[in-house]
């Protein structure tokens, strides 16, 4: 008879017999566990990536090592988007078919509480990482340092609720990355090491974020997939992929500053008119003479002007360089120089021809990998040179022919790159949307909005993008603490002329960084228009904490169509407080916080209180106020805004007629 296992068994001690049995049961049981997980789809075991929910969005880190959760620990902080979130009709994202894995978690998800930040290595931006973030084989990018952390969360919102998933943001700095980390939104490490705070347009580190941008376009597209780049001060309207597909044979499609149309529908851009009444501009000042006849020489030889340029240049006074630089537009091919002085210190403003890089497509074409690879060494090659500034003169080294006579692509750089410009009436700038509404008198739904043609810094562009209902906020911002005190009503009173806290400015004149007739020749400007508050108002100079001791207690203020946004709670939009300036004496006329009925205040005139108070608060609003810009003919040509033009009976709105009056009205 043959030898069975069983057998074996059978003759074996008491002990053995035990051990073989254990054995037999976990086979069994095992078997049982692996089988039912296979045949239900259930993962054989759940990681911290995994979630029960569903979502068009995932984070997916693909080389990500589940046992180095061992840096950081999550801290006890609220990890949901700092934001209202309301219910958007007609935007409700479609379930996803992207399956979930351990290395994926849903798009707002936030990793479990006691869980730890992964090394900084496993947020490293490789192939591998971008293929779990890739749509149709396209991957929307932005990327920026903890100071804009709020514009970065308004930049993903938009696109989740469009649907989008398809999206990783670049992180500056570490405090970013990890914040946005514990956000649960997709985010990848630049390996830049800088500044968390805001860095200011123009600065050094300024220059050093525009650089990182073309390292970055450099470094993806060899991975073969479409690259959407984005700034952060912009914002998604519209699912924008769909139009991006119906030019195929585009290797580049990019934003524009131009300012009058040259179609009416969603068509590309005509190139040849753009070429002529795009605009943009470059300002460039300077502390002695010297430097800008260098500034002279150093551009003619990088833009390759005749040598007749040079000829026809008188350098040796300032009256000479007036003249001299008065031929830059027949040098530069188009656009407008105008000569202005600060004092003793010239400046020179280069009003011409540009594409925005806000906002642009890029295909993994030779042709567009080439142009990355020069615009990238011409920056790292001279610090000085803006990235805008690079990317335009590379592009307009060849510009035409026409790629065809129906697609409105044009032939540029090396004579095989395919450009398209898109239309500034749907991918809008700050001008075209907040300025002309451009897209409203077209009657077309615009895709985006970037805040550029904007004036007090950053502040000025959050403020813009508040004002259009199109930023997302913490819910205290829409509901903020605290109540309305006697000392903030008389405050309102006379900063306003009786008038509410949410200003509404309207204003017959545009306003630009350079002379101009007051509404450019082309645009569709209307007269009067609903103005940003920026024009008029320093915002940042608003939002700035100044010493109460001299400048009394800081001003609340929100934008004009606060009470219009769909995320102001109901008991806010309902909590109207009347305030009434009565004599002093009358019945019920009285300092306090006390209303006289529901919703009525009133409140004497010449108070003692106010008389306290008013000298620090005429001085903090005296600085609220910017300038106009700027009139034609004449340097400087700004004039300066003042609070109290209306107690001074000689004032003037002109612009300062000696170098010792141009300064603010204090």
């Amino acid at each position: 008879m043959a030898w069975t296992p069983f057998q074996g068994i059978a003759n074996s001690k008491p002990l053995f017999l035990t051990i073989y049995a254990t054995v037999l049961i976990g086979i069994v049981f095992s078997s049982v566990y692996v089988f039912s997980a296979i045949y239900s789809g259930k993962p054989v075991y759940r990681s911290i990536w995994s979630s029960s929910s569903s979502s068009v969005s995932y984070v997916s880190f693909n080389h990500l090592d589940v046992n180095a959760f061992s840096d950081v620990d999550s801290p006890h902080i609220d990890h949901a988007p700092n934001f209202s979130q309301p219910t958007v009709e007609g935007k409700t994202p479609a379930p996803s078919s992207q399956p979930q894995s351990k290395w994926m978690r849903p798009i707002w998800e936030v990793p479990p509480h006691g869980t730890k930040v992964p090394p900084l290595e496993a947020f490293r931006l490789t192939n591998a990482f971008v293929k779990h973030r890739v749509k149709d084989n396209i991957i929307i990018v932005t990327f920026g340092n903890y100071a804009f952390m709020d514009f970065i969360l308004t930049w993903v919102k938009h696109l989740t609720d469009l649907g989008l998933s398809n999206l990783l943001v670049g992180a500056m700095d570490t405090k970013l990355l990890e914040a946005l980390y514990w956000k649960g939104v997709p985010v990848f490490d630049m390996g830049s090491h800088m500044s968390t705070i805001d860095v200011g347009w123009g600065s050094p580190t300024f220059h050093k974020m525009g650089r990182e941008k073309v390292i970055l376009i450099d470094a993806m597209l060899p991975f073969g997939y479409e690259i959407l780049m984005c700034d952060t001060d912009m914002v998604w309207l519209k699912n924008p992929l769909p139009y991006f597909s119906g030019f195929p044979g585009a290797d580049i499609l990019t934003s524009s500053d131009q300012v009058i149309p040259t179609v009416v529908d969603d068509r590309l851009e005509i190139w040849q008119q753009g070429e002529k009444i795009d605009l943009a501009v470059v300002v460039q000042t300077f502390d002695r003479v010297e430097e800008l006849r260098d500034f002279f020489l150093v551009t003619s030889r990088a833009r390759s002007w005749p040598r007749s340029a040079n000829q026809m240049a008188d350098l040796s006074s300032r009256e000479g360089m007036i003249r001299s630089i008065s031929r830059w537009p027949s040098w530069l091919g188009s656009g407008l120089v105008v000569v202005d002085w600060l004092g003793d210190s010239p400046r020179v403003i280069i009003v011409s021809a540009a594409y925005n890089i806000g906002i642009f497509h890029w295909r993994p074409t030779d042709s567009s990998k080439k142009l990355a690879k020069e615009w990238k060494d011409l920056l790292l090659a001279d610090e000085k040179v803006w990235d805008q500034n690079g990317f335009n003169d590379l592009v307009r080294r060849q510009l035409g022919p026409s790629v065809d006579k129906e697609s409105g692509l044009v032939y540029a750089f090396d004579g095989n790159l395919k450009l398209g410009i898109l239309p500034a009436s749907i991918f809008c700038s700050g001008h075209t949307y907040f300025v002309q509404a451009m897209y409203r008198q077209f009657r077309l739904e615009p895709y985006a909005v970037h805040t550029t043609f904007q004036y007090a810094g950053t502040e000025g562009k959050r403020h813009r993008l508040r004002e259009g209902m199109v930023f997302y906020d913490q819910p205290e911002y829409y509901d903020s603490p605290g109540n309305l005190s006697a000392q903030d009503v008389l405050h309102f009173d006379e900063a306003n002329k009786n008038c509410t806290c949410y200003l509404v400015i309207v204003e017959p004149l545009d306003r630009l960084w350079f002379q101009h007739p007051g509404v450019l020749a082309g645009t569709m400007t209307r007269q009067p228009f609903l103005c940003p508050m920026d024009h008029v108002f320093e915002v940042n100079v608003m939002l700035r904490k100044l010493p109460e001791e001299e400048f009394g207690s800081g001003i609340d203020f929100r934008e004009y169509s606060f009470f219009e946004n769909t995320l102001l709670p109901k008991q806010v939009k309902e909590s109207w407080l009347d305030v009434q300036l009565c004599e002093e004496g009358s019945q019920d006329c009285h300092v306090s916080n006390r209303t006289i009925q529901p919703g009525v205040l009133r409140f004497p005139k010449h108070s003692n209180e106010e008389m306290t108070v008013e000298e620090k608060f005429r001085n903090r609003v005296k600085r609220y106020v910017g300038i106009w810009c700027c009139v034609e003919n004449h340097s400087p040509g700004h004039i300066y805004y003042d609070m109290y033009w209306d107690e001074k009976p000689s004032w003037k709105p002109v612009p300062p007629q000696t170098p010792e009056d141009d300064h603010p009205p204090w």
